[in-house]
């Protein structure tokens, strides 16, 4: 990726509004006229370009965004969706119909699992999870009637790191489409330059990054984005996950900041998780050496974004967790809440939260404890203050005393 680098090609991106305006005008219409019956029918049959039909089928505004997020990712073109499940579900039922198989990851949104393994068996289609960090089980699981692997740059919750380029090679191999949800990474990583076919992102998160608008994405091929939006067969045309040109706009402006915003968010991360790691807390962060796929992920990303925002602790139990996010709530280090990308910090436990569609016994057998608590690391201007200030509230609820404590022992038993 060292000739790709995804800011620039967003501050390439120039628009003029229908008046001259810097932003570009916003179409507050849901159906547009034609000024020929021939015209309309053409576009029915997909044969016209650059007229709209109907706000379902496009919108200028929408266009504007879809070209934008398609020229950071570097595909052909995307189409935006109401929220990010009304970005993977289309796409994968647009792949996949009765009789074929799926192999995904384990560890995923807690929305893209439940779909995977409670709802698409209605029609047929079989999903296999697996530890998406092992490309010989990865390959082992494939079958006749495999046709999608999918998984995440860096899973929700646990920040395994999946091999791309292994899994796109995997993919290339069996004829199957390499999805990605790159809602964790943006910018980082540029997963279609690693080889994915189709990259997905939760706009409601780091994108938008105001926590205001609910969005998602699909970056593919022109061949595909069509497919998903032709009136006859399309799964995002027919199921409807249309964004909203007002928020499809207000996402587009805020896009313009992800840059400056990610590599705060980084930053941030980083210093918290070097700081716990000190302080004996097992914290798991893909920019610590202590990460398995730390050294993997270095060459995965674009270094001047560094390795994200997203971190996790354990502190044993469910109730000490709790006890914690309540405490550094009431400080005002921020906010226990579900979702990620906010200017403030966002903590939540996810065994209980937004994984918690993934049965107790498969939470235990991926790693996800109870006592575990993910973080979305905010903005804060002086990341120093904002550790000194969690430390405290560790200490006053014993958790970083245990901690230290543990550390304690195990250095002179070692």
């Amino acid at each position: 990726m060292k000739n790709f680098n995804p800011a620039d090609k967003i501050q390439d991106l120039q628009y003029f509004g229908e008046f001259g305006g810097v932003n570009p005008s916003i179409s507050d219409s849901s159906t547009y006229t034609f000024l020929s019956a021939k015209t309309m029918f053409d576009t029915f049959e997909g044969n016209m370009e650059g007229c709209y039909l109907y706000s379902r089928h496009s919108s200028p505004s929408n266009l504007y965004l879809d070209q934008a997020l398609a020229a950071m990712e570097g595909t052909e073109t995307a189409n935006v969706s109401a929220s990010g499940m009304g970005a993977i579900t289309p796409t994968l039922l647009q792949l996949c119909g009765a009789g074929d198989h799926i192999v995904s990851s384990r560890t995923i949104y807690g929305g893209t699992y439940a779909f995977l393994k409670n709802f698409t068996p209605r029609f047929g289609i079989e999903t296999s999870f697996v530890d998406i960090t092992k490309l010989d089980v990865v390959e082992a699981t494939i079958t006749s009637k495999t046709k999608v692997l999918y998984c995440e740059t860096v899973s929700n919750p646990l920040l395994e790191v999946a091999d791309i380029a292994g899994l796109a090679k995997i993919a290339k191999k069996h004829n199957l489409k390499l999805v990605v949800d790159n809602t964790f990474s943006p910018l980082s990583v540029s997963p279609a330059k690693l080889g994915a076919d189709i990259v997905i992102h939760s706009l409601t998160k780091y994108i938008n990054g105001s926590s205001d608008t609910v969005g998602g994405v699909t970056c593919a091929s022109k061949e595909f984005i069509n497919s998903l939006k032709n009136v006859n067969s399309g799964a995002s045309m027919l199921l409807g996950p249309t964004m909203d040109s007002l928020r499809s706009a207000s996402v587009m402006k805020n896009l313009r900041t992800l840059h400056i915003r990610i590599k705060q968010h980084s930053h941030n991360a980083h210093y918290l998780a070097d700081q716990f790691e000190k302080d004996g807390l097992k914290t798991v962060y893909p920019g610590l050496k202590s990460h398995p796929s730390h050294e993997l992920y270095k060459t995965m990303i674009n270094p001047e974004y560094g390795f994200g925002g997203m971190l996790t602790i354990d502190v044993g139990t469910l109730e000490k967790a709790n006890e914690l996010m309540e405490l550094m709530q009431e400080r005002n280090l921020g906010y226990l809440a579900v979702s990620l990308g906010f200017y403030k910090t966002l903590f939540s436990a996810p065994g209980t939260s937004t994984s918690s569609e993934i049965p107790l016994e498969e939470q235990k057998e991926m790693g996800l404890t109870d006592g575990l608590i993910r973080f979305s690391i905010g903005l804060d201007n002086d990341i120093d203050r904002t550790y000194e200030m969690m430390k405290q509230c560790m200490v006053d609820v014993g958790v970083l005393h245990s901690a230290e404590i543990h550390k304690e022992v195990f250095t002179e038993i070692r």
